[in-house]
């Protein structure tokens, strides 16, 4: 797209749009929780929608001229029942901290025992981390990784049982394999424990059906919706059966507790955008490309670790996995896979051994390059890539002091490296074959 709108307006914004096009044109990016959105879906975002006011919900707006607005609303939240296999879904949460935080004004006092998995072992910062509100108005209990990488559910269950939560979160930012979901759920209830299931990075995988659902085993499902189910920002609060026979009338606890609650008005342009992203989930081509999301993520994982390169747990059952780069040498690995070419993030490797700012680990992803069209050999060609990067950076030490400095003055040296700009050059020619689609099917 030109902009030319934008350009007769504001050539300056213009053009810096047209740049960041054209960076993800030729930067293919591995971060687990980016991908693309087809062009039907950022033109809803792009409509007259967001010029509407809609307080409340269909049938009960707080603005007159929303007809056709209850209309967009409720198609988005049947096509999310019928996806995901839920009596009720809330699409008004403007993102997935938010709908989380729904969630526990909806189910908890402050001060309240809440348990999640920990934030370095791959939980999200909504769950309880420290740096959180979360963390911060509630009592918080942290489950964790086994010394292998896998989760720690015996000790888990223990912490249910002694500490008796009132909420539960079960769900991962960052682990590799699949999420034991079902494994919660009779303790949590014992224990009159709600369980929310945050399944933002999986959920395009849940809907098609290539990793287990969380639906008969969670009382509550939250999950953003542009991540593996490639659709705009936004977010989507479900109900489950079991939720509904748990605590009768949580449904409109939770949507009362949102508005008027903890929001305004919802965004209409971005609920007509999920409803969009959900019909094309909804297609058969979708399963696909989730099954293809998986399939490289293995190829990846197993080609870094034919190359010699250390991966948590030997490999991964999903979208993402974790590769070592030694203590606090994340960032470093993150510099040196940028200038060439490729964007993965500085991430905590299981039982990390440094801190959240310079963690040990770089995570990688493949539901953005499996958007474009690659497969299992163009998996191999950039784990290539990713191994020379980490080659050309292997004796560089992260200082105890200086950090900050230090790492300025890494990225410099980097720029002007001749061989990073090489591998740089392979993978923009190697995105020349698969560019952006703005058609999913």
């Amino acid at each position: 797209m030109d902009y030319q709108e934008i350009f007769d307006q504001d050539q300056s914004l213009q053009q810096l749009i047209v740049a960041e096009e054209l960076r993800q044109a030729r930067k293919p990016t591995l971060i687990p929780s980016e991908n693309h959105a087809s062009k039907a879906v950022r033109s809803a975002l792009a409509s007259r929608l967001g010029d509407k006011y809609s307080e409340g919900y269909p049938g009960a707006r707080f603005y007159p001229g929303n007809d056709i607005i209850d209309i967009i609303e409720a198609i988005a939240v049947e096509r999310a029942v019928k996806l995901f296999g839920v009596p009720h879904a809330n699409v008004q949460a403007h993102s997935g901290s938010p709908a989380n935080r729904v969630i526990y004004d909806t189910v908890c006092k402050p001060g309240d025992t809440i348990m999640g998995l920990g934030l370095p072992d791959g939980g999200h910062l909504t769950h309880g981390a420290d740096a959180s509100i979360t963390g911060k108005h509630y009592k918080v209990v942290r489950y964790g990784l086994r010394p292998d990488g896998y989760l720690d559910v015996e000790k888990a269950l223990g912490l249910i049982e002694k500490e008796k939560p009132v909420l539960i979160w079960v769900g991962a930012t960052a682990y590799p394999r699949l999420f034991p979901f079902n494994a919660f759920i009779d303790a949590a209830e014992r224990n009159n424990c709600i369980v929310a299931a945050d399944v933002s990075h999986i959920a395009g995988l849940i809907a098609a059906e290539v990793h287990p659902s969380p639906v008969p085993h969670a009382h509550i499902v939250t999950t953003t919706t542009h991540k593996t189910l490639r659709g705009p920002r936004g977010a989507i609060i479900m109900t489950t059966e079991r939720g509904l026979a748990f605590r009768p009338g949580l449904d409109k606890l939770i949507d009362r507790t949102l508005f008027p609650g903890s929001q305004g008005g919802p965004h209409d342009n971005v609920t007509a955008a999920i409803a969009i992203a959900l019909g094309e989930a909804a297609h058969p081509s979708f399963k696909e490309y989730a099954t293809a999301i998986i399939e490289n993520a293995e190829a990846l994982a197993s080609t870094l670790m034919a190359r010699g390169l250390t991966i948590a747990t030997n490999g991964t059952d999903n979208h993402l996995m974790l590769l070592y780069c030694g203590k606090g040498r994340g960032i470093i690995v993150q510099s040196a896979l940028q200038q060439a070419g490729l964007l993965g993030n500085k991430n905590a490797f299981p039982n990390e051994q440094s801190t959240a700012f310079y963690p040990s680990s770089v995570r990688l992803g493949t539901p953005a390059v499996t958007t474009r069209g690659m497969m299992p050999p163009q998996m191999v060609q950039i784990a290539g890539v990713i191994a020379e990067a980490m080659e050309l950076v292997a004796d560089e030490v992260l200082p105890e002091k200086g950090r900050p400095a230090y790492v300025r003055d890494l990225q410099q040296r980097l720029a002007s490296n001749n061989k990073l700009g090489e591998l740089a050059a392979f993978i923009e020619h190697l995105c020349s074959y698969f560019p952006i689609p703005d058609r999913h099917f």
